[in-house]
């Protein structure tokens, strides 16, 4: 029997050369079918074979990743689009990242993000992408005070966002937080390097790592972390040479956001689509010109309506009786 078509699984309808389609109760299609089924007949297969080929990853599958060799690609989305876009795409996770305070919700850091702000992203990526591994960022506050603060809210990501880990600032200073996490059955990612939240005691946005003392800390950061119990650790604005000797050493996955080659590699979506122009970190590729695009249409859309150029014909809804009916009936409001 020759195959074609492929099945995926998404939420867009037809989309290139493949039937894309959502059926409910199956977490995720990718298989193929024959050419000469028509679409009703596919779907009847599927549901009847149920053959289930793309999953979400789960954490043995980016540990084994490491093993191989293979890089993880991952991105920040705050809102149900990005997620569905990026499911869409394939990526292996993404990070609702406190990020959005400055990206979303236009504070000039992300120190005013709460733990509420976050949730609630979360559960608009968790909707967009269901079949992604989808990481919560602990906001500033949230678990710097207890072990017992930092468990319940970190239950909390899990509990009302259906998070598969969090992830937290912070490397020495912090274990006894990861440790007390894992112990209560949660998955960790650590984050060390330049820290956002903590960007004030680094002197500001500052690459670490770049001379000998500092870097010294840095490697103990990452052997603190993974002796706390973190399944995985992101390392931002460090020098490469610093990263891969962490990635060698360590025996958990280790991820780069501007600190060079290692297991797997971050970007902020909003630097990397070109969302976000008040700055753009060195270690960024801009992928798009998503602002540029955006107002370019935004005066299109200026230009035709004020120029009555929008809406036409096309783009109204005509009355589905006789106008005399109409007249009549306006007449009634004119008397």
């Amino acid at each position: 029997m020759k195959f074609l078509k492929k099945v995926f699984y998404c939420a867009f309808g037809i989309i290139s050369e493949s039937i894309c389609l959502r059926l409910q109760g199956d977490p995720g299609l990718c298989l193929q079918l024959p050419e000469n089924r028509g679409l009703a007949e596919q779907i009847q297969i599927i549901k009847e074979r149920r053959w289930i080929m793309v999953k979400k990853k789960s954490v043995i599958d980016f540990i084994t990743m490491k093993k191989k060799g293979e890089q993880v690609a991952w991105i920040t989305a705050y809102d149900y689009p990005t997620a569905l876009f990026g499911e869409q795409a394939g990526m292996d996770m993404l990070l609702v990242g406190d990020s959005l305070g400055m990206l979303v919700m236009g504070y000039d850091s992300t120190i005013p993000v709460t733990m509420a702000d976050c949730i609630a992203h979360c559960q608009s990526v968790r909707r967009g992408a269901p079949e992604t591994w989808v990481i919560g960022d602990m906001p500033f506050g949230s678990y710097q005070t207890t072990d017992q603060e930092a468990v319940q809210n970190a239950v909390r990501f899990i509990k009302e966002a259906a998070v598969d880990c969090i992830k937290l600032e912070g490397g020495q200073r912090v274990a006894g937080r990861i440790r007390a996490i894992t112990d209560a059955g949660i998955l960790v990612m650590g984050h060390i390097g330049l820290t956002p939240q903590s960007s004030g005691q680094l002197g500001g946005f500052k690459a670490q790592g770049r001379d000998v003392n500092n870097a010294r800390e840095v490697i103990r950061d990452a052997l603190a972390v993974q002796e706390a119990g973190a399944f995985s650790l992101l390392i931002e604005a460090v020098p490469p040479e610093v990263t891969a000797f962490i990635a060698r050493k360590l025996h958990i996955p280790v991820y780069s956001i501007g600190a060079g080659p290692c297991d797997g590699q971050l970007l902020i979506s909003g630097d990397m689509l070109g969302q976000f122009k008040i700055f753009t970190p060195k270690f960024v590729k801009q992928y798009a010109d998503v602002a540029g695009v955006t107002v370019e249409a935004f005066k299109a859309y200026i230009s035709d309506v004020k120029n009555g150029l929008f809406p036409t014909d096309e783009h109204v809804y005509h009355i589905s009786e006789p106008l005399e009916a109409f007249e009549k009936l306006f007449s009634e409001f004119d008397s």
